[in-house]
């Protein structure tokens, strides 16, 4: 077996239940069983969908922020609530507990990692974006 680098902004990380990691194309699909490790280079808010609210319901997510700044937001639990946001500089992640919606915004360009289960992942238009 030979060991080849991997562009991580052109691939996913696939980590199989048998122990296995395998980059694949980084194609998020919200069916796909097992962990998988994402990573992008994002110019705007518009790269991070921050117009719209996510959630993982197989599992918590790790959000890091490599490189730049980014803003994590979580969508009040109960009405009336105000968002909860935690600001993450480069080198910093949260782990985003499993069924919270949440999402990204940007202070400058960033490159950003995050581990989960995409299966039962979603994504819902943020009201008033």
């Amino acid at each position: 077996m030979s060991v080849t680098p991997i562009d991580l902004f052109s691939s996913f990380l696939r980590l199989d239940h048998g122990g296995e990691v395998r980059a694949v194309p980084p194609v998020f699909d919200p069916e796909r069983d097992g962990w998988q490790v994402m990573t992008f280079h994002v110019e705007d808010d518009a790269d991070v969908h921050a117009d719209h609210w996510e959630i993982h319901t197989e599992a918590d997510e790790v959000v890091a922020c490599l490189t730049g700044g980014i803003r994590l937001s979580f969508r009040p639990e109960r009405p009336g609530d105000a968002e909860e946001e935690i600001e993450l500089a480069a080198g910093a992640a949260a782990v985003v507990p499993r069924g919270r919606w949440h999402r990204i915004t940007l202070d400058v360009p960033s490159d950003i990692m995050s581990l989960t289960r995409p299966r039962g992942s979603r994504l819902e238009p943020r009201a008033g974006a």
